[in-house]
């Protein structure tokens, strides 16, 4: 196949970091809505303060950030599961 009969190429779907959930979202959206209403609200004000525009492009977090997120996963988790996420 040559160059110009290649179709282009579609960026990956950025899907809910709740486990095991498949929604799409956009890029810049940590979970999908109904996930997120799940997560505490301290949590989500801490998740949007660490949040650095243009992360989810460069993939470099900070590492508060990635502390927040697992604890929202980790509420989620517990919420739906009942149960404290394995480690």
């Amino acid at each position: 196949m040559n160059e110009a009969a290649k179709p282009p190429m579609t960026p990956p779907v950025h899907r809910c970091h709740a486990i095991g959930c498949t929604v799409a979202v956009e890029p810049r959206i940590f979970m999908c809505r109904r996930h997120w209403r799940m997560v505490p609200r301290d949590v989500r004000k801490a998740i949007w303060a660490n949040y650095r525009p243009g992360q989810e492009i460069d993939k470099r977090p900070t590492r508060e950030y990635l502390r927040v997120a697992a604890l929202a996963k980790q509420a989620v988790y517990e919420k739906e599961q009942g149960s404290e996420l394995p480690r």
